[in-house]
């Protein structure tokens, strides 16, 4: 196809400066590339939730609060739980049945750090394995600003086993959440500003003393016995890994980051904090959602509660919402009297930001489409109810344009895991993989045949 004269090209057009800058999606902005089915950018995120939902029983007086929907397949009826997402059943899928099996043999609390592992971790060494996340941001390195968006109410890595963060590396470690709206927005868009200019600098000596650390490496490598050599090969594949985290960091340094319009900026709330649930979870997923939109990242995680007890900030949440109990008295109050409705209307207030950040997504036109269409939202817990760490409650999301069915609540038996989801989810992102963690092929029944 033959490019016109009027063709702007999108990756300079984000690149320029002045007011240009601020304008939406434009047909101009459609090059070659982008027309062609299949090259758009496609993104992937992930929202988790602990100690799971209101799982009342069918015919109990609190049914209508189950989180789990009546009926099955394309007929299936929302309780109250999720009757804010009525207006987009469309858009998702409401699944039942899937876990990880090496979950249902851990702790009842536990399994908030293999969310997005499948690993199965041992009580002694606690190791977890890489997150399907980074498997998509290492292949996606270098596409993007930052190969992924690592946030958190908590903020930080959390301890083993009550994780603040959903994110691990190839090696299997944590990698610290962001949980400071201005400090997220910062990163995203503070062209010139201090933080900005020693992030540079910071980037730029980094460089220079690993490129003496490795020069000096093969000299006393030849020095050292196996066992040892073995060690520094294992601390210098993760030197290796900074190297190449910076090298990529580094290109984008004179590169001014895109700027934001008005209606942009509008809904955004950086002074939000954990004081205000509601105003502070919307903050996340606007942040997510600008960076989605500016081309910032294309990997986003956000743990919006945790499996910790009163060390959690997000503990709070309910209380301040009006509440009678902190989130995880209220989590364990689903089989006591009024507690399975006091559970499904905390579930219900999750609900509704969710289906505020779906509906940003799908409100942002990109090339014959939305953002959306070509975006895979994860959304869910690890555990069903409190202590029972199978069916977890989740709903997938987006990604029509990648080949994803909606419109139907799917159940799964025990032999189905979790990781057959994300081989799924791998392959409609063209990302490389012929197995994830436990795996035993893909679910084609999400699949557009």
């Amino acid at each position: 196809m033959r490019k016109k004269s009027w063709h702007l090209n999108r990756r300079t057009f984000l690149m320029g400066t002045g007011v240009s800058l601020g304008l939406p999606w434009l047909e101009s902005m459609a090059d070659d590339a982008a027309s062609t089915p299949g090259t758009r950018p496609a993104r992937f995120c992930a929202l988790y939730f602990g100690f799971g939902v209101s799982v009342a029983d069918d015919g109990s007086e609190h049914a209508h609060w189950r989180w789990i929907p009546n009926g099955e397949g394309k007929d299936y009826q929302f309780n109250e739980s999720l009757k804010p997402l009525e207006p987009l059943r469309d858009q998702l899928t409401v699944l039942g049945g899937l876990s990880h099996p090496h979950g249902r043999t851990m702790g009842g609390h536990d399994t908030g750090d293999t969310f997005l592992t499948g690993a199965l971790m041992d009580s002694r060494s606690l190791a977890n394995s890489v997150s399907v996340d980074q498997v998509i941001a290492n292949c996606w390195d270098g596409q993007t600003r930052y190969p992924s968006l690592v946030m958190s109410t908590d903020g930080g890595v959390g301890a083993p086993t009550r994780s603040s963060t959903l994110s691990y590396n190839q090696q299997g470690r944590p990698i610290p959440a962001l949980n400071q709206p201005r400090r997220i927005f910062a990163r995203l868009f503070g062209a010139g500003d201090e933080e900005s200019q020693a992030e540079n600098r910071r980037l730029l000596s980094e460089a220079s003393m690993l490129d003496r650390l490795l020069d000096d490496s093969k000299s006393l490598m030849r020095q050292l016995g196996h066992a040892d050599q073995v060690k520094l090969d294992e601390y210098l594949e993760s030197v290796r890994e900074t190297e190449k985290r910076v090298a990529n960091s580094q290109k984008w340094l004179e590169i001014p980051r895109r700027t934001l319009n008005d209606d942009e900026r509008k809904l955004l709330d950086l002074d939000a904090d954990d004081q205000a649930p509601i105003r502070y979870i919307q903050t996340m997923y606007d942040l997510i959602y600008l960076a989605f939109v500016t081309d910032s990242t294309r990997v986003a995680t956000y743990q919006i509660t945790n499996m910790a007890d009163a060390s959690s900030r997000a503990m709070k949440f309910p209380q301040l919402l009006g509440f009678t109990e902190n989130l995880h008295k209220t989590a364990h109050s689903w089989n006591k009297p009024g507690g399975v409705e006091m559970l499904g209307r905390w579930d219900r207030v999750m609900t509704e930001q969710f289906a505020y950040f779906i509906n940003r997504l799908s409100s942002a036109e990109t090339n014959g489409g939305s953002i959306l269409d070509d975006t895979i939202i994860l959304y869910g817990s690890s555990n069903s109810q409190t202590h029972v760490n199978k069916d977890y409650p989740l709903i997938l999301a987006g990604g029509k344009r990648l080949g994803l069915r909606h419109g139907s609540f799917r159940k799964f038996g025990e032999a189905v895991p979790l990781s057959n989801l994300f081989v799924t989810a791998l392959d409609c992102l063209g990302v490389p993989s012929e197995s994830f963690a436990d795996s035993t092929g893909e679910i084609p029944e999400l699949r557009i045949t």
